[in-house]
């Protein structure tokens, strides 16, 4: 097994000292999968770069082992540690983008891991590597098994990096977000193949995500983890059917469906603290409506729940601990039981008031007619294009002032290359042909000043937050830099007032505005590329993936914020998406993608009951759901 023995990092930052994880325990068996849970910022990843010895330079190890085989890793020298990075223990990274060399050949970097950890050599290296691209779903890995990362997209730079990992066959694998920019068939694939692997070779996986669908579907054991600690360890079926901490039970009614389509989700108010505050009491407590006075003023500790409290089968012979650090439960003298009569533990519903939502406009706000995107894949020896390849094919729809069209389809079907044509990202790498109407006027045949006014109308929220913020600009230039090109109208006192509401509105404290996009984390940086598209007070906004990097709670906000923003200022959405429960819940109209062309659109309810194509039923049949009810 692989054991994690009060583990604890501390990272030096301008702040003061980041106290990233605090005495973690936990244990993975072989052939297990344990799901690690939470918001972003929490230290999930933290976590899996601990247990890799990869900290950043400011990082390091304050306490703790990580036991494997009951060999202390953490004391083992750099040299001794390369054969178990990588060989015993595999990491999925969660940005592809910045994870794979973008000077190499994805081959080249696939036959070097294959090389480095198993008795593969040459040829056959290179065999393995395209057979292990053809397991994850990479079409003619004969050909793309050449390639170089940028002509792949997310979806598929991401099933490279899984490929790798586990051609290296580790043992143990942990797998940050490893399906977070995957499609739904894409990641039932990769999830069936985790499976056949923990059966043939007893792979022990330490699983990192905030899809708590896909954790129902995977994983034996949860650990849900808050501002660096585990406050709720239990066995899978026991944390979906008898969620016992208030943020878990939060967590599970934030989830999007069609159910809850015109409610507000039941998002959970303010962020996670910052991990350099000298906490006093239970670190939840500022967001729990199930908050006293002892919660603010000590600390819990990690207790264990009787039988009858935890929610396991009685005729369980071994049920597994189920442990809850939260003062509803326990006492200052280690006795665990409620604090409150069990009436009192039910969480107070969502509210379901809204806003009236404007009249709808007959005149479509956009029209796309007859769009086709190609892009050159050889170029002859004058210049002139040989071979090209279409990645949008003769596509249509409409999207209505106010509504939101939901463009949906496996990764490298064209979805992410229709919304960049549209915001004309585009023009210099592709041959475009169609029209795309935004009130009647073309935006294929705008240039200058008038393409600089429809691009404060039409703005768009990119799928890889990472690579779509500069680097070298801190937060509130980033925020500020369209402003200052599309607002000219806006003074400084005004321009620093809206950045600070935008804050408020995604979720992250007014102090990030001084802060790198280096020093969030992934789904902190989604919240800033979506408060960079609102700057600018668009009417419509291409949402390319604007969820997958976000946990649940974040996603319910996020969820919240665009539905509110559509009622209140008529703001239309082109949501693309591979997340059906997100489908559900925003959509109007559905059109679905297959291989650059429309296969099937509809009314949102209607292509979701009843697809009318084959592609369309396989498509809905592969998304997980939560299928143990809630115990309210």
């Amino acid at each position: 097994m692989l054991t994690i023995d009060k583990l604890s990092v501390t990272l030096d930052a301008d702040a003061g000292q980041v106290h990233a994880i605090d005495q973690m325990r936990l244990t993975l068996q072989r052939g297990e999968t344990l799901a690690l849970v939470g918001e972003s910022g929490c230290g999930k990843s933290m976590t899996a770069l601990a247990l890799m010895r990869l900290l950043p330079d400011a990082g390091r190890i304050s306490g703790g082992r990580l036991l494997l085989d009951e060999q202390d890793l953490f004391a083992l020298p750099e040299a001794q540690m390369r054969a178990v990075r990588g060989g015993r223990i595999g990491m999925i990274f969660q940005e592809p983008s910045t994870s794979l060399n973008p000077v190499l050949r994805i081959g080249a970097q696939m036959v070097e891991a294959i090389q480095a950890h198993t008795r593969w050599r040459g040829v056959e290296a290179r065999r393995k590597a395209i057979d292990w691209l053809k397991r994850v779903g990479i079409p003619e890995p004969e050909r793309r098994i050449d390639a170089y990362p940028h002509q792949l997209s997310g979806g598929q730079k991401q099933r490279v990096m899984i490929a790798m990992t586990l051609a290296a066959e580790p043992d143990y694998l942990i797998a940050d977000e490893p399906t977070t920019a995957l499609d739904v068939t894409i990641q039932a694939q990769i999830l069936d193949l985790l499976r056949e692997l923990q059966r043939e070779r007893r792979l022990g996986v330490l699983l990192i995500t905030h899809d708590l669908a896909v954790v129902a579907g995977m994983a034996h054991q949860v650990a849900l983890m808050y501002a660096g600690q585990i406050i709720e360890v239990a066995a899978a079926a026991t944390f979906f059917a008898q969620p016992r901490h208030p943020y878990a039970r939060l967590l599970l009614q934030a989830l999007p469906d069609a159910a809850k389509r015109g409610e507000r989700l039941a998002a959970i108010a303010g962020t996670v603290p910052p991990l350099w505050t000298k906490f006093q009491g239970c670190r939840f407590a500022p967001r729990c409506d199930r908050a006293w006075a002892q919660c603010h003023a000590q600390a819990p500790a990690l207790d264990v729940l009787p039988q009858a409290l935890a929610g396991e089968p009685q005729q369980s012979p071994q049920p597994q601990p189920h442990e809850v650090r939260c003062w509803l439960y326990s006492h200052a003298d280690g006795a665990a039981q409620p604090a409150l009569p069990p009436a009192e533990l039910q969480l107070r519903p969502a509210t379901t008031t809204a806003a009236a939502v404007p009249e709808a406009d007959d005149k479509p706000l956009l029209e796309v007619r007859n769009l086709s995107v190609r892009f050159a894949l050889k170029r002859g020896w004058w210049g002139g294009a040989q071979t090209y390849f279409n990645a949008v094919d003769d596509v249509s729809y409409v999207i209505q002032p106010g509504k939101t069209l939901a463009l949906v389809g496996e990764s490298g079907c064209g979805k992410t290359s229709s919304g960049k044509a549209i915001v004309q990202l585009l023009r210099r790498s592709a041959q475009l042909e169609g029209q795309a109407l935004l009130e009647g006027q073309d935006l294929f045949q705008l240039h200058g000043q008038a393409l600089q006014q429809a691009r404060r109308a039409v703005q768009i929220i990119f799928q890889d937050p990472f690579a779509s913020l500069n680097p070298r600009l801190r937060v509130s230039d980033v925020l500020e830099e369209g402003l200052l090109a599309l607002r000219p109208d806006l003074d400084a006192r005004q321009r620093r007032q809206n950045l600070e509401q935008l804050l408020d509105q995604v979720g992250l404290r007014r102090d990030a505005l001084q802060r790198w996009p280096h020093e969030f984390s992934g789904g902190q940086r989604q919240r800033l590329a979506i408060a960079r598209a609102l700057a600018v007070e668009p009417r419509l906004i291409v949402c390319d993936e604007p969820t997958s990097a976000l946990d649940v709670s974040v996603q319910a906000q996020i969820l919240n914020l665009l539905r509110d923003l559509q009622r209140e200022r008529g703001l239309a959405f082109l949501f693309i998406t591979h997340n059906i429960g997100v489908v559900e819940y925003v959509a109007d109209e559905v059109a679905v993608m297959q291989a650059g062309r429309i296969v099937e659109t509809g009314p949102c309810a209607s292509v979701l009951a009843a697809p009318q194509q084959r592609y369309t039923r396989e498509l809905l049949a592969a998304v997980p759901r939560l299928r143990t009810p809630l115990v309210r």
